[in-house]
């Protein structure tokens, strides 16, 4: 029997690591066609080699991508397009997080969040809304954090950007419900990727607090006291591609043990 996804095309962004790569993963293993975008073609080369060897069957290319340039994602979505394609499921998983408090958060740090976070997201959707449209069928995931749902401190920029892409997914899935295409939104929270990492890190950095101190701090947040795994994210991700999901449209799954409901 085949695969629920079998011929599908999918695109992931920030595809080559973490989150991403869960849910590259999770959509080949249900037969999709996947496309990975990214800005670090060794990274993404080594993806496609572990796809490749945990589903032998799997068809999988790697486009490099600026998220934050208009003309890149253009380019990138055709060359995805030449090769598989149109688009049928597009998750919007790349992201940047960067901390500061307010008075020391500048218009550089304000508009780099903003651009790759949001303004990515949001360019990446009008590739593909298009062909969706003209299909009447199509899913868009985007992976958004608890940091769109809440405030959390030192942060304001990020959570700024992720608000708004809750609010942009909200606002796209009224516009085409009509269309049997989906719209959603999945929040993580803390989760055990390289971007966790990179915060604990700054904060070892700042404080001059162990590792193992910050790491129990952050997982402290989530209720089961534990950091979310990158396949967790993924496995909702998938759901949300399936035919059985088709009835949710425009909301924001919490994906934090109970952290944020």
């Amino acid at each position: 029997m085949s695969e629920p996804l079998s011929g599908q095309h999918a695109v992931v962004t920030g595809g080559g690591r973490g989150i991403g790569a869960s849910i590259a993963l999770a959509l080949v293993r249900k037969g999709a066609n996947v496309t990975l975008l990214g800005r670090t073609a060794a990274t993404l080369r080594d993806q496609v080699r572990h796809l490749r060897e945990e589903v032998p069957s799997a068809k999988v290319q790697d486009i490099l991508a600026d998220l934050g340039d208009a003309d890149s994602i253009e380019g990138a979505f055709a060359a995805a397009k030449r090769g598989f394609g149109g688009v049928d499921i597009l998750v919007n998983n790349a992201g940047q997080a960067a901390s500061a408090p307010i008075a020391k958060t500048n218009l550089d740090l304000w508009r780099q969040m903003l651009e790759v976070n949001l303004t990515g997201t949001f360019l990446c959707m009008q590739s593909v809304l298009p062909g969706m449209r003209q299909r009447k069928s199509g899913r868009i995931i985007n992976i958004a954090s608890t940091a769109g749902l809440v405030g959390y401190r030192y942060v304001a920029a990020y959570c700024a950007a992720k608000h708004g892409v809750i609010g942009l997914t909200r606002a796209v899935a009224l516009e085409v419900a009509t269309e049997n295409i989906t719209v959603n939104a999945v929040c993580p929270g803390y989760t055990d990727t390289d971007m966790v990492n990179d915060t604990v890190a700054n904060i070892v950095a700042k404080t001059g607090r162990g590792e193992n101190e910050v790491r129990a701090g952050l997982a402290s947040s989530n209720p089961q006291r534990r950091l979310v795994r990158p396949e967790e994210v993924a496995n909702a991700v998938l759901w949300l591609c399936l035919p059985g999901s088709a009835a949710m449209n425009g909301q924001a799954l919490s994906i934090s043990g109970g952290e944020v409901t």
